[in-house]
């Protein structure tokens, strides 16, 4: 079983959650969580910007409040931004109430910067549960993963991180890094040699597609 692929059982039992993408042809789905934040978030915009790629960032509503000019390089770059909560919230043990009140202040945030609000949302901890799932898909295409790097780790070795996603990965991957502190020192080793491997291969980087 490979731990950074999502178990097979997961879309089953949810199977109105997006995991993947389906496709054809050699091309990924990069998301980026947590940011923006000064440094990490700047760090990948410059990553993906030497190979074309193109990305979406589930951002928290909270940093893009205390960091709006690294929020608007991302709009810039071109990439399209998915909802993350405002406070990054757990929705297991969250109210529904509160949990979609959460996401509601992200969405203000988000359209303080932008004309145009895609739809996509993803659950932080990917945990949701099913009431909130049947609330939020009224208004939300809820995206979760293929692929979960783990860059976020302390106790895996960068090493393990590239090479564990790297055999995880396969067309139409939803992948997740994090552009945040708690994964800097993973995503700067990772994600430059990650974007390397595969389009060595010809795959491109696409941002989700917004249906």
């Amino acid at each position: 079983m490979n731990l950074f692929r999502t178990p097979f059982f997961l879309p089953r039992i949810y199977p109105s959650l997006q995991w993947r993408i389906p496709t054809k042809e050699n091309e990924l789905f990069l998301t980026f969580d947590d940011g923006p934040v000064p440094g990490p978030t700047e760090f990948v915009l410059d990553e993906l910007r030497k190979v074309d790629a193109k990305a979406t960032f589930f951002c928290i509503g909270d940093n893009i409040r205390k960091h709006p000019s690294v929020f608007e390089k991302v709009i810039n770059d071109g990439h399209a931004v998915g909802n993350h909560t405002f406070h990054h919230l757990k929705g297991w043990g969250t109210s529904l109430e509160k949990y979609v009140e959460n996401i509601e202040l992200c969405k203000l945030q988000i359209a303080n910067h932008k004309t145009h609000i895609n739809n996509f949302f993803r659950p932080p901890y990917g945990r949701i549960t099913f009431q909130q799932i049947k609330t939020v898909r009224e208004k939300y295409k809820i995206v979760m993963w293929d692929v979960l790097t783990h860059d976020y780790l302390k106790n895996i070795s960068r090493k393990d991180v590239l090479r564990g996603s790297i055999r995880a990965t396969r067309p139409g991957s939803i992948i997740v890094f994090h552009d945040s502190l708690k994964a800097e020192r993973n995503l700067t080793y990772v994600l430059p040699k990650f974007l390397e491997h595969f389009s060595s291969l010809g795959f491109t980087f696409k941002s989700l597609p917004n249906v």
